[in-house]
């Protein structure tokens, strides 16, 4: 195994793996990395730092300036692919004949390359981005980005078509390749990567529900004010919010809110302990795209998992969820969950099915295989 080499180019740094697409990307290539693969980690940079953790764990790795000036939102291919395009990395790639992983259609402007036409030549797809993209915008108030996200969607739809010069596209969830099946040839499911290596949720009961994500975002916020509006406004349980840069109006409203806590900016640690303790952990979306891996992380650690359908698209995970898809259903089954323990039955059930399909061994198996 010791000869085998591959190439993988990361949208990002892809540490810290702190939100869901490096995630995938930084314990794929650590697992590959861990059974003897030498990765050669090429990754465009734009206000991440350097960690020494990546020289430690890849083979190779290299830093490229992502160009985020505006004049790429006047060109035909999307932002999101002409911002990553670079003459470096296309000489470092020629340098020898390895196989190339490109993560995300961000990336995948290599495929028109003449240079590397004979490489084989895989994408991993995070999503369906053009529909990833408009949902961004009907979720977006601000009328420019708003303007933006549609337009990116549009450029997406139509240059997706690239992948056709892709040796594999990888899908991240079976509707994903349910959906790049019927347009190309030669797609796989292979699952998230994720660190969680085995389940260590506790049983008993917590004391709140936890909802937390990245509050930045816009479909993250309107999830929350839909929480705050329809669910927990007749629930005398107690809610905690917790995530990234929650925007000022939705501070103001939580610090008016009782049985209502915001936790902004947890660390790590902070976040898990958070998600461990809760009851019931809350996920849910407006848009069923790619893996939420915070599901994943609330299925290893905490107790019950309530989700909406949008969130489980084809991951697999339905079984061990619960799921509601309206405000009343929601609040009906908060209730039932907080008269019952989390029980020792629940947690081998999860380990039975996690283990089963998330299996970064399993997984990474699969991968090696098709690199070879």
């Amino acid at each position: 195994m010791s000869d085998i080499h591959l190439h993988i180019i990361s949208f990002d740094i892809p540490y810290p793996a702190n939100y869901g697409g490096v995630i995938d990307v930084f314990y794929k290539a650590k697992a590959l990395s861990e059974s003897g693969v030498k990765v050669h980690m090429h990754c465009f940079q734009y206000g991440r730092d350097h960690y020494s953790i990546m020289k430690d764990t890849f083979h190779k790795v290299e830093y490229y300036k992502r160009d985020i000036s505006k004049k790429h939102l006047f060109k035909s291919i999307p932002y999101i692919v002409s911002t990553r395009m670079s003459e470096q990395l296309v000489k470092n790639l020629t340098k020898d004949n390895h196989p190339i992983l490109m993560e995300g259609l961000h990336t995948s402007a290599l495929l028109d390359e003449p240079k590397l036409k004979t490489r084989k030549r895989m994408v991993r797809a995070h999503n369906i981005e053009h529909e990833y993209y408009y949902n961004l915008g009907r979720a977006e108030k601000d009328i420019f980005k708003k303007y933006y996200f549609y337009n990116e969607a549009a450029k997406l739809k139509r240059y997706e078509k690239i992948l056709e010069k892709a040796d594999r596209i990888l899908a991240i969830s079976e509707n994903d390749k349910a959906y790049f099946s019927k347009e190309f040839s030669r797609v796989e499911h292979i699952p998230a990567f994720h660190p969680f290596k085995e389940v260590m949720s506790k049983k008993g009961r917590g004391e709140y529900v936890l909802y937390h994500g990245n509050l930045s975002v816009a479909e993250n916020e309107n999830a929350v004010n839909f929480l705050l509006d329809e669910v927990f406004n007749e629930l005398d349980i107690p809610l905690k919010i917790a995530g990234l840069n929650p925007p000022k109006q939705l501070k103001n409203r939580i610090a008016n809110e009782q049985n209502i806590e915001l936790v902004a900016n947890p660390d790590d640690n902070a976040l898990q302990k958070l998600i461990e303790n809760a009851h019931v952990n809350i996920s849910i979306t407006a848009q069923k795209t790619g893996l939420k891996l915070k599901l994943l992380n609330n299925l290893y650690n905490g107790r019950f998992s309530l989700v909406n359908n949008k969130m489980l698209s084809g991951s697999n995970l339905d079984d061990l969820c619960i799921v509601a898809n309206n405000h009343v259903t929601i609040r009906r089954k908060i209730k039932i969950l907080f008269r019952k323990e989390f029980t020792d039955h629940d947690i081998e059930e999860r380990k039975r099915n996690l283990c089963n399909i998330y299996n970064n061994g399993n997984n990474v198996k699969k991968l090696v295989d098709l690199i070879k």
